[in-house]
């Protein structure tokens, strides 16, 4: 028998739930740490994953969440990333960026082959 619309957004609504608990746990306790809540995010996820608690486990139930969070993961990254220490680091993150994707293209490239 097929799930109805009311068990799925019952079942969506736990998920979201159990996802924005652990997010509002873990990202005071690595930010009084010391750490950014980027890392707070990803550890309240690998809590309640599969490999966890395993409060989610249905991956595919929440892949419109997982884009919107792949979004906001980059929002944070952007807020905590200042202009200026980009600036310091150019010739660090443009070099090392530089060779790690010209040595993925030619292990690719070697691949393909």
């Amino acid at each position: 028998m097929p799930p109805t619309d009311a068990s799925l957004s019952g079942s969506m609504l736990s998920t979201i739930v159990a996802l924005l608990t652990a997010a509002a746990i873990a990202v005071p306790l690595t930010r009084a740490a010391g750490f950014g809540s980027v890392l707070g995010y990803l550890l309240a996820g690998i809590v309640i994953g599969p490999a966890g608690l395993q409060l989610v486990t249905e991956t595919e139930q929440i892949a419109s969440v997982s884009s919107l969070g792949v979004t906001m993961l980059l929002f944070l990254i952007g807020l905590e990333l200042r202009p200026q220490r980009l600036w310091v680091m150019r010739r660090t993150v443009f070099g090392l960026g530089a060779a790690q994707l010209a040595v993925t293209t030619v292990g690719l490239a070697g691949l393909a082959h």
